[in-house]
């Protein structure tokens, strides 16, 4: 049994589970898409010295959190393929609750260090709390670079930190260490906003960014450098919905330097990151060495095509 279906098994023993459906449905198809996101914990678990199986309650209150978080994600971004269409906003909103404090349910299976559950359900909670805010910052959206690491720092990194350092402790790390691990698990979380944020400004056709009048970094670059095609940027970014402009706006992107600058801010956060991963006492970096090298390996591959 894989580790998606022993977590399935477990959520199924969560109070309620057994006679909600809509919970159950979610939660299980979520699980069937085997999000990587999930197997964080696992990688810091096996990190420290411990095993992807006795990192599988943190997997689960991961697993929870990031389907309640998807559920509000969605209703915010009015993103049209959001499972409140098919639920309600509603039931969403009551099923985002549950999901959330499922999370926190789980946490108390990590571990039976009782410094390392207050740390863990504290760290967690205030995960929670800056994601609120994070997202509510993105709705608002960015309108200059400090307010777009803010919104990053808060929305993205609190959940990826918090997934590393759940798996450090159900490890047996000693709380420092899972600490350390967890401000890895921030830049983390940087990095995979950028990489969204860089995918989802050159997707054809027009991601709901784009649509919405959203700032993801490249878009926000555009918009507020001073460079020679700003004006004209300006002008196609609002009507993007005829795919010559979208191509358009989306080449002035690469002109104008957005596209490079989101590269060097991935390869300055895993510089960074590496530096940071190579001075902790750990018996196995590899683990939470390739989560990062699995972002960064389309920039190297970018910037070398780009020299040839």
């Amino acid at each position: 049994m894989d580790l998606f279906s022993q977590v399935i098994h477990e959520f199924m023993h969560l109070p309620h589970v057994d006679s909600w459906t809509e919970a159950n449905e979610l939660f299980q198809v979520a699980a069937s898409r085997k999000p990587e996101h999930w197997l964080i914990p696992a990688r810091a678990c096996e990190a420290v010295g411990g095993s992807q199986e006795q990192a599988l309650p943190a997997i689960l209150a991961i697993g929870c959190a990031h389907v309640g978080i998807l559920l509000v994600d969605d209703m915010l971004d009015d993103d049209p393929r959001g499972d409140y269409h098919r639920l309600g906003m509603p039931a969403a909103s009551n099923l985002a609750c549950f999901f959330q404090s499922a999370a926190l349910h789980a946490l108390k299976q990590c571990t039976e260090d009782p410094t390392s559950e207050l740390a863990a359900l504290q760290d967690f909670n205030k995960m929670f709390l800056s994601t609120a805010f994070g997202q509510f910052q993105d709705v608002k959206g960015p309108t200059s670079e400090a307010g777009y690491w803010e919104m990053a720092r808060t929305k993205s990194s609190p959940f990826f930190g918090v997934a590393l350092q759940l798996g450090a402790l159900t490890g047996g790390s000693s709380v420092e260490t899972a600490e350390c691990i967890r401000e890895l698990g921030c830049l983390y979380g940087e990095m995979i906003q950028i990489h969204d944020d860089m995918h989802d400004s050159m997707e054809t056709p027009a991601n709901p960014d784009w649509l919405q009048r959203r700032s993801p970094l490249p878009i926000l670059f555009a918009s507020t450098v001073n460079h020679p095609e700003r004006s004209q940027f300006l002008e196609l970014k609002e009507n993007v919905d005829q795919s010559d402009t979208l191509k358009d706006a989306q080449e002035i992107l690469i002109h104008c330097g957005a596209i490079s600058y989101c590269a060097d801010q991935l390869i300055q956060k895993f510089e960074k990151a590496m530096a940071s991963l190579g001075e902790l006492p750990i018996p196995k970096h590899e683990p939470i060495t390739s989560l990062f090298e699995a972002v960064i390996a389309p920039v190297y591959k970018l910037l070398q095509a780009s020299e040839g």
